[in-house]
């Protein structure tokens, strides 16, 4: 994912600064996996954080300016405190290899599951979504919940295979285009992820964080926190609760935002900010031409 960069001396200095924080090597993992390694929550999850914030730093590095507002979709919302200096990379990337391994540890293996619901309205997603969590009364371990509000048209709904896959058929009936599946290791950002955010809080607690000095919108409240403590918090409840996409990028708008633009390894939000915003210009920057590219976006 970082070979366009062509090692870049910012890039080459995020992915040693993480590397030495994990005492692994990434950019060996990066180049030569195996893949199946690289797949690992464990493994990818460190390394999306560190090409988030060596794309930005490459900006940053290059003259960019300074963005008004930061904010990143569930992992990402690590490296938006980074870029922020909430945290440093060297303090985020074992944190976040602890919180992939909890959150994997959280449930055992095909217990789980996640599906991306597509064209129904996340009203009528939630409102399914409980009925289904009702008809379980009793069973604890029966769990279905919107997870990631992505956009207008698109929610994904996370828990038990079986609270899951009767949610999808009920979603279906009721009209959803499509109820597809999806390729995850645990099911992210549902009440099964509680004792994964237990631990993390734990491991939190011992942590300095510092006031961020560009403010971040995070994802469980849609708010901007500057208290240390505040900000725990709501990286605890983040990794059980709902990824609030639709309502952050409104709120950048609200805020007088204009153009948005995504560093990291592909492009997935930069088509989500279309959809829930068209107003808003939205580039993404993950390699020398998309850099340029924003370049000219953000001096029209």
């Amino acid at each position: 994912m970082m070979d366009a960069w062509n090692g870049h001396p910012q890039v080459q200095a995020t992915l040693q600064e993480a590397s030495d924080a994990l005492g692994q090597d990434l950019v060996q993992l990066i180049h030569q996996g195996p893949k199946e390694e690289l797949a690992l929550t464990t493994n990818t999850q460190p390394v999306m954080l560190a090409a988030a914030v060596a794309a930005y730093r490459v900006w940053a590095a290059e003259g960019g300016a300074a963005p008004a507002y930061v904010a990143g979709h569930s992992l990402g919302e690590y490296s938006a405190l980074v870029v922020a200096g909430v945290l440093s990379l060297s303090e985020a990337v074992p944190l976040v290899r602890l919180r992939a391994q909890a959150m994997q540890e959280a449930v055992a293996v095909g217990a789980g599951a996640m599906a991306a619901i597509l064209g129904l309205d996340a009203a009528q997603v939630v409102d399914i979504c409980g009925q289904v969590q009702a008809g379980f009364a009793g069973d604890s371990s029966e769990v279905v919940q919107a997870a990631n509000f992505n956009d207008p048209g698109q929610t994904v709904i996370s828990g038990s295979k079986a609270a899951v896959d009767k949610a999808c058929e009920l979603l279906k009936a009721a009209g959803a285009k499509r109820t597809l599946p999806l390729p995850v290791s645990a099911p992210f950002h549902c009440a099964l992820m509680q004792p994964a955010a237990e631990r993390l809080r734990a491991h939190l607690s011992h942590m300095r964080l510092h006031a961020p000095v560009i403010p971040v919108i995070n994802n469980i409240d849609v708010a901007q926190e500057i208290d240390p403590d505040r900000i725990r918090d709501a990286l605890f409840r983040q990794a059980f609760g709902p990824v609030r996409w639709v309502e952050t990028i409104q709120c950048m708008q609200q805020l007088g935002v204009s153009h948005v633009v995504e560093c990291g390894p592909g492009k997935v939000l930069t088509g989500m900010v279309k959809r829930i915003c068209p107003e808003l210009q939205s580039q993404a920057l993950y390699d020398p031409a998309t850099l340029a590219d924003t370049r000219a976006f953000l001096t029209v």
